[in-house]
């Protein structure tokens, strides 16, 4: 999904997107119906990426959660990264990039338009929440080393 199109979903959400530069360690963030993205990010790949984050947490969050080391907020944290994931690496979006011959996770993460870095996270949390592998239809995805087989009835 491109940036353009979360801006989109964003807007009929009714919240308001901004950028603006911030302190590099900061990407973006999220606070009454309005989500900052930092202006010194040049990818727009990457500005999706975050851009879904912020929305996650519009999805999955409530109060100020920039405190991590409290076990609430981190679990909060977790939530909108998880929104972020299936947004942008749908298990369903893998397997058609598998039937398009896409075959490593450099073209993956093109295929889905999100960088290498977003694809590793995701791919992470699905293994925490799969294990090493899932079924959907007559496909298993594992998720390490990343691979998709179709499963044919004879």
């Amino acid at each position: 999904m491109t940036y353009e199109k979360l801006l989109r979903e964003a807007n009929q959400h009714g919240i308001d997107i901004y950028e603006k530069p911030m302190q590099k360690r900061i990407k973006g963030l999220y606070s009454d119906n309005i989500i900052w993205i930092n202006k010194k990010i040049q990818s727009t790949t990457e500005k999706a990426c975050i851009l879904a984050e912020e929305l996650g947490h519009y999805h999955t969050s409530f109060g100020d959660i920039l405190d991590q080391s409290k076990i609430m907020n981190r679990k909060q944290e977790i939530l909108a990264r998880s929104w972020a994931y299936k947004r942008l690496v749908p298990l369903e979006k893998i397997i058609s990039a598998h039937k398009n011959n896409v075959r490593n996770k450099y073209e993956l993460a093109d295929f889905l338009n999100i960088t290498e870095e977003f694809l590793m996270e995701a791919l992470r949390r699905y293994k925490d929440e799969y294990g090493l592998y899932t079924r959907i239809d007559n496909f298993t995805i594992y998720f390490e080393p990343l691979s998709v087989v179709e499963m044919f009835e004879g």
